[in-house]
């Protein structure tokens, strides 16, 4: 993947960008956070699902579920 960098002279205002290469460092670091935000999704989802049974078995709509928590 290609990175770009972009470096602003806060003096003179002159702007330098360059692109590269991502490092392995960087590469194995965004894999690990995609693999992260991969892991917390399916969380959220699972939560979801396990939210609505409950109010499905409890006879609720989210909305009075949330009258009652509130």
């Amino acid at each position: 993947m290609k990175i770009i960098e972009k470096e602003v002279n806060a003096q003179t205002g002159e702007e330098t960008i360059t692109e590269r290469d991502e490092t392995a460092a960087e590469t194995k670091a965004r894999l690990d956070f995609a693999k992260e935000i991969a892991a917390a999704q399916a969380k959220i989802e699972t939560n979801a699902t396990a939210r609505a049974a409950i109010l499905d078995r409890l006879g609720l709509t989210t909305e009075e579920a949330s009258i009652l928590l509130s």
